[in-house]
């Protein structure tokens, strides 16, 4: 799976996961088998229609049949970027430049549809090939799939599970900031893992020095430093 980076207008870079091939094509399935259901219901709902003459019954199957041929124009434009299918694998469209896509940029990946498609499938040879895993009609668009599943566990980020009765400790602890904290939890997991005692009781000193704690209860380094990022969390969740 590849990685799709977007400048934003203020040019913050935001790494995203294209979509693979295979999670959109399972997604074009889905979407496909409710367009055919579709028609099946109308089919056996209008089929009383079958004696009327040529053109009214032309007429009708045209009707009819917008909400096949607009489905994943409409879907989109509503759903902002997802279909039913797009929407169950956690995939989306987006702009490749920050913005949220348009309705005109769905207009012409629907428009696109008819090459990327119909004609062979060549949609879907052009993603395997292309860096951003897009088709002709996200070339078109300026847009791109993303896959919206979470990767990230809690133990990448600066929370912390806690009881429901936990109790604090050190309430000095808004002294720190978000980042203070992720930089103590990162630095703190990486010296627990390589049993690195020296940097553990460097850690421990820096906190008690910024917090400003007074009497320290733990006498382990990785009890402390534990306690210190859950009271950490209890405090600003609570804010």
């Amino acid at each position: 799976m590849s990685e799709l980076q977007i400048n934003t207008t203020q040019n913050v870079k935001i790494t995203f996961n294209a979509a693979g091939a295979g999670e959109r094509l399972l997604a074009f399935i889905i979407d496909m088998a409710i367009k055919i259901g579709y028609m099946l219901v109308l089919n056996w709902t209008f089929g009383a229609f079958d004696n009327m003459d040529q053109w009214s019954q032309i007429a009708i199957n045209t009707m009819l049949s917008f909400p096949v041929m607009l489905y994943t124009l409409v879907l989109e434009s509503v759903l902002q970027g997802q279909t039913i299918g797009k929407r169950l694998l956690k995939i989306r469209v987006v702009k490749i430049d920050g913005y949220q896509a348009s309705f005109s940029d769905y207009v012409v990946r629907w428009f696109f549809r008819i090459v990327d498609v119909y004609i062979f499938g060549l949609g879907f040879f052009v993603m395997l090939f292309n860096k951003k895993g897009q088709r002709i009609g996200d070339m078109a668009a300026g847009t791109a799939v993303i896959a919206l599943k979470n990767n990230v566990n809690i133990s990448h980020t600066i929370l912390e599970n806690l009881k429901d009765n936990y109790k604090p400790t050190y309430p000095n602890v808004i002294k720190l900031s978000d980042n203070d904290a992720r930089i103590i939890k990162e630095t703190f997991q990486v010296a627990r893992v390589a049993r690195d005692y020296q940097t553990l009781i460097k850690l421990r000193q820096k906190i008690i020095e910024v917090v400003g704690i007074k009497t320290v209860i733990q006498s382990n380094d990785v009890e402390f430093i534990d306690v210190i990022l859950k009271d950490y969390n209890f405090y600003t969740q609570s804010m």
